[in-house]
């Protein structure tokens, strides 16, 4: 228990012994319970975000699918010959849309619905033949990273529940930054991590060192992530300068530094997820399922 001179006010308190403060301790709980609430949802924004950092130089270097142009002097099938070889390709769909190529050696997309699916696939321009998914399995993935990282992979109420994930993360920056400060004597050691000491206390400094260094990348992310998600809703508060800067923070991508760094640093919320259930599973569960088998073992007794 924190002695408490006497006569010391409020603000005495904070800066020397915060710990014993009944506004501390609630924030406490809050930051707790509500990381534990959101923590799954973190954690897979944190990594979908990270992974997607590079994703416009990945996407940039996939190769157009070309056809091998014939050397009888053979021309590209017309469009409406086109059509119908698609269509007996596959009679179950309809065409609603055929892309011609600039190059006489690339093949032609072709957009076509089956059902509620609408879907692209390539045909050689000269034979009719079907080439496959213009995209690749490289590609398809980072496009799944995207729409989970923006929409959850629930279009806009996705995005809406985004907004809201994005809203709570600030909120959890913020207490996190009250319950962090240990009081001006011991602010420095809240900064390192002593790898020596047992798992607890290692989880714990973890979870404090990179919540201080990392502060201000989560707090630009969840307020960015506002802005992306509900466009407008705090321009009262930033100006439209601070808006667009913070929403580039968001994504990094200024040079092969920043992308380096935004890639690492991005997953810095996962961290602070996982060792955050780390010690709630230390301070509290851990704890009442210990209770609970004492209890047991005694009524069995």
């Amino acid at each position: 228990m924190v002695l408490v001179p006497p006569g010391m006010t409020l603000w005495r308190r904070w800066i020397h012994r915060p710990q014993n403060l009944a506004i501390r301790k609630l924030l406490f709980q809050v930051h707790l319970w509500l990381g534990i609430g959101v923590g799954l949802y973190v954690t897979v924004i944190s990594v979908s975000g990270s992974a997607l950092v590079y994703s416009r130089e990945i996407a940039g270097k996939r190769l157009h699918r070309t056809v091998e142009v014939p050397s009888n002097g053979r021309t590209r099938l017309r469009t409406f010959e086109l059509r119908r070889r698609v269509e007996h390709a596959c009679p179950s769909c309809e065409v609603l849309s055929i892309v011609e190529p600039q190059r006489a050696d690339q093949a032609e997309a072709v957009v076509l619905q089956r059902g509620e699916k609408r879907f692209e696939r390539l045909f050689d321009p000269y034979t009719g033949a079907d080439l496959g998914d213009p995209l690749s399995p490289v590609d398809r993935a980072i496009g799944w990273f995207a729409d989970l990282h923006d929409n959850l992979l629930s279009g806009l109420t996705g995005r809406t529940l985004n907004g809201v994930g994005s809203l709570l993360l600030v909120f959890l920056a913020l207490t996190g930054a009250v319950i962090w400060w240990p009081g001006v004597k011991n602010w420095r050691r809240s900064t390192t991590i002593n790898w020596r000491a047992r798992f607890a206390r290692v989880n714990w400094d973890l979870h404090s060192a990179i919540g201080f260094w990392c502060y201000l990348f989560v707090l630009i992310w969840g307020i960015s992530g506002i802005c992306l998600c509900f466009p407008g809703v705090l321009d009262f508060l930033f100006s439209n300068e601070f808006r667009l800067w913070i929403t580039r923070l968001h994504f990094g991508r200024f040079n092969l530094v920043t992308e380096i760094l935004w890639t690492a640093l991005g997953l810095a919320p996962a961290v602070l997820a996982v060792t955050g259930a780390l010690m709630w599973w230390n301070r509290v569960l851990r704890k009442k399922l210990r209770r609970s088998s004492l209890d047991a073992s005694v009524r069995s007794s």
